[in-house]
Formats: C-alpha cells, structure tokens, sequence
C-alpha cells in the first residue's frame, strides 16, 4: 500500500499523545455525550493543556507554533474512533484562523491565548434558515449606532452553539450591497440580547452541539468588526478551500477506518458455512473500497501538501471535498450491508459512523456546489484555449 510520506518523527510521536489522550479521556465518554447531546467543558480544559487545540497559533499568542499538520493529525485521531462530539475543527480550523488572519492585535491577544487553552469555546454563525450555502442571501443585520453596532437576526445549524463562548459571526451591515454589504464581528457569547436556542436533534453527531443562535438588539463595539466593514464575504471566500479540505480529510480518515471495521468483522462472522470475508461479493466490495479509498487518500494528502505551501486551489479543494465525501457516505452504506442486522444497532461503530457521515456532503458546502465550482472552472478554462 502507498506509504503516506507527509509526517516526520515529531508528528508521530504528537500523534501517539493524541491517540492515548483520545482513548482515556473521549473514547470511555463518548457514548454518554450522545446522550447528554454535548461534551463536557473539562474536555475541552484537558485538550488545551495537551497541546491539542489551535496548534498553529504563534507562541506570542499562547499557541505552540506549530504546522498544520499537528491540527491534522488531532482531527484524524478523533475521527479514528468515530468521536464526533469535541466541536475541536471549528474552534481550530475556523474560528482561530480567522481571528488571527484578519484580527487586530488586541483582538488576537485577547482570544487567541484563552482559545489554546481551552478556557474560550469558538463558533461559527453563518449559516441561517433561508441561507446555507448561498452565503450572500444571509438576513441577519448589523445596523451602526454610533461606536457600536447594533445586531438583529438568527442563526441555525450553529456548531459548538451551546458552548461558545466567542462567536465569528457574519451580518449584513449594507442589505442592497450583496456579497459587498457583508461585513464578519466578533460576538461574545455573554452580550446582552445573545439567546442560544434549542440544542437541535440531529440524525448523526450526537454528542455536538449544534444550536439555533438569536439576537435581540445585540449591542457590540465597532472594535468588534473582523476585517474591514463590507470585506466580509471576501474573508470568507479565503477560508473555504482551508473548510473543505478539513471535510476531505476527515472523510478519507474515516472511509478507511470503515473499511478496516468491515474486514475485521467479515474474517470472524460466519453464514452458510463460510465466513462472510469468503464470499465473492464481499471481497469485491471491499476491493473496491479499498482501492478507491487509498486514491482519495493520496489526493487527500496532495492536497494538505499544496495547502501547506500556500498553492491549494479552490477547485481543487473543492475536488477533494466531492469525492471523499461521497466515497465516506458510499463505504458508510455498504459495509453496513456487510454487517447485516448488527450494523442497524447503535451498539455498533458502524451504525454512527452511517448515520454520522451523512452531513459530509452538505457540510463545508453541499456537494451540488462543489459540482458547479468545478464544471465553472472547467467551462473557464475551455473559453481560454479557443
């Protein structure tokens, strides 16, 4: 099999950390979180003293200073054991890089630190109930009043809802500019008029919390403002290829985890005389399987290297993001069938592992636009060799 070449000795030994921490202190919970529909803030504390939050941030800000590959590697250490509770990748991935990409110094000072340590929970709030991933159709307005700003609206599907206690939060300040009236604020999650909503019943990912987010006359500084006033969609823009290789990264991890489930379990169950591995039709399912997850794997990690350097185009995030996750949703369905009746009881990882992996194709943005993205590129590109 091709031999991942992306990490060196350091991020083997971090990763052997990450997988102890993992099994001690998340794995033994993790089916009690399910229930409580949310992770402990302990978690969260025992994380940031392991270096396992904000690995990139910069030792000025609290953070270690690490590469991207350290965050990597605690995302795919989660997602080894199905752990789809810690809300660990938006607080990393998202809410710190945008805070350090385009916070002010004060502003980074502030948060940054409290976010390494696990002692400041970060969200995101884009989303809204008439604007998923059509990012300029949000409602939810930011009206100046002087020094302050003076926010109304909702939002929905709010990873981390429940917890956060800082929130990167996208309004409109202009409603007739489009994407250009779009401007990103730091919202506290103590504000006066911030409500959290119900913690929402969803089909998979049970431990997260995911929220519905009000805001009643939400009054903030114009310190606030993240980036300039109306620069907000194009903030947004920069980060998306960095979202939607997460999602590619997490469902390549996890198509593959499936898939040693599967083998394992097929070699010890027996029908009609014969182990389950033995069948023609199974073995040529997982074959396939194998092979296709090994491809998503190598163009998964292609595209973490082209990230790193600075070169990873939006299409081809966009690629990565399409085919893992299809591939995690296809390999989540047929091993299941392999399992028979005891891959439908949630006893069993590969019942959460379906019903968890069902998100990954509308998450980061749905597949249908990740489609468009790329057949645009493609009509681009055809225009420019006539």
């Amino acid at each position: 099999m091709i031999e991942r070449t992306l990490f060196r000795e350091e991020h083997r030994i971090f990763r052997e950390t990450v997988r102890r921490f993992v099994e001690k202190e998340i794995v033994p919970h993790h089916a009690q979180w399910e229930k409580d529909g949310i992770v402990p803030r302990e978690l969260w504390l025992k994380a940031g003293a392991q270096g396992m939050l904000c690995c990139t941030v910069p030792e000025e800000y609290g953070g270690l200073g690490l590469d991207y590959l350290f965050d990597v590697i605690v995302f795919e250490e989660l997602w080894r054991v199905g752990a789809s509770g810690p809300g660990f990748l938006i607080h990393t991935d998202l809410v710190a890089t945008y805070i350090l990409t385009f916070g002010t110094e004060e502003q980074k000072r502030k948060w940054l630190p409290k976010m390494v340590a696990g002692e400041a929970i970060g969200s995101l709030g884009m989303t809204e109930p008439h604007a998923g991933s059509d990012l300029k159709a949000i409602r939810t307005r930011a009206t100046r009043d002087g020094d302050d700003f003076v926010i109304n609206g909702q939002k929905v599907f709010i990873s981390n809802g429940q917890l956060c206690d800082i929130l990167v939060l996208a309004t409109k300040t202009d409603k007739d500019a489009g994407a250009k009236g779009i401007t990103l604020f730091l919202v506290e999650g103590d504000r006066e008029g911030f409500r959290r909503g119900r913690n929402l019943e969803k089909l998979g990912m049970h431990a997260q919390d995911t929220s519905e987010l009000f805001f009643e006359n939400v009054r903030i500084p114009a310190t606030n403002m993240l980036g300039q006033e109306g620069r907000g969609f194009a903030l947004m823009m920069t980060k998306l290829s960095q979202e939607r290789l997460a999602q590619a990264v997490r469902s390549a991890t996890v198509a593959e985890v499936i898939i040693e489930w599967t083998v394992a379990y097929t070699q010890q169950r027996e029908a009609f005389g014969q182990r389950i591995f033995d069948f023609q039709n199974t073995q040529f399912k997982l074959a396939e399987l194998k092979t296709q997850a090994t491809a998503a794997r190598v163009f998964t990690d292609k595209c973490i290297e082209l990230f790193m350097a600075g070169k990873l185009d939006p299409v081809d995030a966009a690629m990565a993001k399409m085919i893992t996750t299809e591939l995690h949703c296809k390999a989540a369905d047929e091993c299941l069938q392999l399992f028979g009746g005891w891959g439908y009881m949630w006893e069993y990882p590969i019942a959460r592992a379906y019903a968890d992996a069902r998100i990954t194709k509308i998450a980061g943005g749905s597949i249908e636009v990740m489609k468009m993205i790329i057949a645009r590129e493609m009509a681009a590109n055809s225009q420019a060799s006539r």
